[in-house]
């Protein structure tokens, strides 16, 4: 049988879309632990606050940083040599463009149009912690951003934006909030993670769960894809592909449910 692997966003999936707790998900992380199933976090969060995520999930396998933007592979994670940067202890693969890239063309053409949209990047840690309900620790690693500027708008979307962002050659994505990228997304990263795990160990069944449109392009990528509840008891309906497993649970309880049911379905 195919070795499965795990892709999971974190917020709003793995973690409580309001408490960012994992507490619920404990049995099904349990479970996991115990069949050595590897657990690939992919998030739009930044690499220093996966890292903290890590640390507490006791997890030391790759992870996917600000939407696919960055693949972060522990140095001797696999045995043959990758390319890409090493940088802190892992080997990078950089799919996206650099923040300061991304971050001087959300202004210029917010201010070209003249929207009222506020990125990270003209936030203090203070705003960030108040936007997100995240603490002030954890939005201080939220401003610490590699490839991709998240951003708001007051009021209602302004969709002027969205277009000049596509039309000048980039993406946006929308989870919690808003976010400008370069030429890069979640399912990228997952491909090449993919194949760099078929290299190492053999083919493998790709389980993935995610809550939002930013994690639709992973969702396709993998075998198994799993929808997330949100915490309005809804779910995102701009995803509906094919074998979509719908949780009934909300966030981490859904999360707890999908994976229990998966793994004994393995085994």
């Amino acid at each position: 049988m195919p070795e499965t692997i795990i892709i999971t966003d974190l917020d709003g999936t793995l973690l409580h879309p309001t408490t960012y707790s994992f507490e619920e998900a404990k049995p099904a992380l349990q479970l996991i632990r115990v069949h050595g199933v590897p657990l690939i976090l992919c998030s739009s969060k930044t690499r220093a606050e996966i890292e903290m995520y890590r640390k507490r999930l006791d997890n030391e396998h790759p992870f996917i940083s600000e939407n696919g933007g960055g693949i972060f592979i522990p140095e001797g994670y696999f045995s043959f040599p990758l390319e890409g940067e090493r940088r802190n202890g892992y080997q990078v693969i950089s799919l996206g463009m650099p923040y300061t890239d991304i971050r001087g063309h959300f202004t210029r053409l917010r201010d070209k149009l003249r929207i009222t949209a506020t990125g990270f990047g003209d936030m203090t840690a203070d705003e960030i912690a108040l936007l997100t309900g995240l603490s002030l620790d954890e939005a201080v690693l939220a401003k610490q951003r590699d490839y991709e500027e998240p951003f708001v708008f007051t009021g209602d979307p302004d969709e002027r934006l969205l277009l000049a962002i596509e039309a000048s050659g980039l993406r946006w994505t929308q989870g919690r909030l808003f976010h400008i990228m370069g030429n890069h997304h979640k399912g990228k990263a997952v491909d090449i993670l993919r194949k760099l795990f078929a290299r190492a160990r053999g083919p493998a069944t790709l389980m993935g769960l995610g809550d939002s449109l930013n994690d639709l392009p992973f969702l396709l990528a993998v075998d198994r894809p799993v929808l997330i509840r949100k915490g309005d008891g809804s779910h995102d309906s701009r995803i509906d592909i094919p074998g979509l497993y719908r949780t009934k649970g909300i966030g981490p309880l859904g999360w707890n449910e999908a994976v229990i049911s998966a793994l004994k379905v393995r085994t």
